[in-house]
């Protein structure tokens, strides 16, 4: 039987491995991460503000907004991409997600997670980086959000025929990095079928 899930403690962090593909939990700015793609916590008019969105806009440049408004809308629990501007990324994914107290904020965020996934799997990318979309001005608490961010990633992962060789939760303030670590580190093993 084939262990799809393994779980590695190493300097202070957790990294799952599903099926092949490293999950870990990082804190840190998102903007500095080396990854194919970061995961922007956009809103539906993808208009980059605060938060994630204006950090990568500041590090990125206009050339990302520029982008965002030629696509111009994005329903929530959908993800679009653009380029990267001056990123070390190249691209970013930019994943709608709830505003707490919206309705279906559980379902609404795991499409955007998922969403973004396939994109990063539509674009051959090998790697992603995430951070916790819906949990700042939209409102969505903390440990409700990881809960679903971290399931469907695993979940994904264990569904799809995914390309991606790393997935990267990157967390800004240490309470999210142990939030999202603790998680990751107890996310149950599911059985696996012979």
């Amino acid at each position: 039987m084939e262990k799809f899930i393994e779980t590695h403690h190493e300097y202070g962090l957790v990294m799952v491995k599903v099926r092949g593909t490293e999950v870990i939990c990082l804190k840190g700015d998102i903007t500095e991460v080396e990854a194919d793609a970061i995961v922007n916590a956009a809103n539906q008019w993808l208009k980059m503000g605060g938060g994630v969105a204006g950090a990568i806009l500041r590090k990125g440049g206009p050339s990302i907004q520029e982008e965002c408004d030629r696509i111009g809308y994005c329903p929530v629990g959908g993800a679009v991409i653009t380029g990267a501007g001056k990123l070390r990324a190249r691209y970013v994914i930019h994943a709608v997600g709830p505003r707490m107290g919206e309705g279906d904020e559980e379902r609404k965020l795991r499409d955007a997670v998922i969403n973004s996934l396939k994109l990063a799997d539509t674009y051959n990318l090998t790697s992603i980086a995430m951070p916790a979309i819906s949990t700042g001005a939209f409102g969505y608490p903390l440990e409700e959000a990881a809960k679903v961010i971290v399931t469907a990633v695993i979940d994904y992962l264990l569904r799809e025929n995914s390309g991606l060789k790393k997935v990267l939760f990157v967390l800004y303030d240490e309470y999210a990095f142990r939030v999202f670590q603790r998680l990751l580190e107890e996310h149950p093993i599911p059985s696996t079928r012979a």
